[in-house]
C-alpha cells in the first residue's frame, strides 16, 4: 500500500522530494537579507539621524540660548514617557503629570539660578510625586510607583539639569557643545575600535557590544577632543583637556551600561523608537546624562564660569 507523501521503492519507503527546493544562492541571498549587521542597527539612517539631530542641537545652542533650553525641556519630556512605556511591562507606572511639570521647574530653575535652584526643584518634585501617587491609591504598588518616580526624576531632569546649568553661562552654548562632542568622540571612538579591535568584553551580561578595545577608543578620541576644545577655545592647559575627556568617558560609559543594564531587567531591546536607527530619546542622552555631570565638576575646578 502507498503512503501519502512517500514514493515507494521496493519495499523502502522515502520521503517525497519537495515540490521546489531553493537554490544555495537564494538561501544566502534570503540570511543576508534578514541578518543584522554587527552593530544591530540600520547603520546609514543612523548616521544620518545623527548629523540631523546634531545639526540641529548646534544651531540651537547658537541661535538663542532658550531655545537650546525648551529642546532640552522637551527631549526629557519624551525620555520620562518612553521610560513609562517600558516600565510598563512590568506593571509600574510613572507619575507623568508632575513629573513633567517638575522637569520643566528644574530645567528652568537650573538655568536662571545655578545648582541650588535645581537641589530645591528636584526636592519639590520628588515631593510632588510622592504625593500624588499616594492620593491616588496607596499600598504596596503606591509606594513603588512613587519610589520609581523619584528615581526618574533624579536619572532624567536632574541630571539634565547640569547641561542647562552650564549653558547659563558667558560661553555657555561651548561647555554645552564640549560635551555633546565628547560623548560623540566616546561613541565614535568605541564603535570603530570595538568593530576593528574588539576581542575582550567588557561586561558581557550588561552591554555584549562592548569591548575593552572599544573602550581604549573612546578614551582616546575623547581626550583629543578634550585637548581641542581646552587649547583652543578655553585657553587651558592641554592636560585639563585630558582630565575633562576622561572624565566624560567614565561618565558616559558608566551611563550607557547603565541604561543597558535598565534594558535587559525590563526585558526591552530600546526605550522607544522615536529616532530611527537609534532607539528612543533616551537611548540617545544615556550617556550625556551622565556625562554633563562630570564635565560641569571638572569644568567647576579648572574653568569657573
Amino acid at each position: 500500500m502507498a503512503v501519502t507523501g512517500q514514493v515507494p521503492i521496493g519495499t523502502v519507503a522515502l520521503p517525497a522530494a519537495p515540490a521546489t527546493t531553493p537554490e544555495p544562492r537564494q538561501l544566502l541571498a534570503g540570511a543576508s537579507a534578514d541578518r543584522p549587521s554587527r552593530t544591530g542597527r540600520n547603520l546609514p539612517v543612523a548616521i544620518a539621524v545623527g548629523l540631523g539631530l546634531g545639526a540641529v542641537l548646534v544651531l540651537s545652542l547658537f541661535l538663542r540660548k532658550e531655545v537650546f533650553l525648551g529642546l532640552a525641556v522637551l527631549a526629557c519630556g519624551v525620555a520620562l514617557w518612553e521610560l513609562d512605556r517600558a516600565l510598563r511591562t512590568r506593571e509600574v507606572r510613572l507619575p507623568l503629570l508632575p513629573l513633567l511639570v517638575g522637569t520643566v521647574g528644574m530645567l528652568v530653575s537650573a538655568y536662571s539660578a545655578g545648582i541650588e535652584a535645581l537641589l530645591v526643584a528636584f526636592l519639590l518634585t520628588a515631593g510632588g510625586v510622592f504625593v500624588w501617587r499616594v492620593l491616588d491609591g496607596g499600598g504596596v504598588v503606591a509606594l513603588r510607583e512613587a519610589t520609581t518616580g523619584i528615581f526618574a526624576a533624579a536619572y532624567i531632569p536632574f541630571l539634565a539639569g547640569f547641561l542647562t546649568i552650564m549653558l547659563s553661562a558667558d560661553d555657555g552654548p561651548w561647555r554645552v557643545l564640549l560635551v555633546i562632542a565628547l560623548v560623540v568622540a566616546n561613541d565614535v571612538g568605541g564603535f570603530t575600535a570595538g568593530v576593528l579591535f574588539g576581542r575582550h568584553p567588557m561586561a558581557p551580561t550588561v552591554s555584549p557590544k562592548k569591548s575593552w578595545e572599544g573602550a581604549a577608543g573612546s578614551l582616546l578620541l575623547a581626550v583629543a577632543v578634550g585637548v581641542g576644545f581646552a587649547v583652543l577655545l578655553f585657553d587651558l592647559p592641554w592636560w585639563t583637556g585630558a582630565l575633562i575627556g576622561v572624565g566624560a568617558v567614565l561618565g558616559a560609559t558608566a551611563g550607557d551600561l547603565a541604561e543597558s543594564l535598565l534594558k535587559r531587567d525590563l526585558g526591552v531591546k530600546d526605550m522607544g523608537t522615536t529616532l530611527p536607527g537609534h532607539g528612543g530619546i533616551l537611548d540617545r542622552v544615556d550617556s550625556v546624562l551622565l556625562a554633563a555631570p562630570v564635565v560641569f565638576a571638572v569644568l567647576l575646578v579648572v574653568h569657573p564660569a
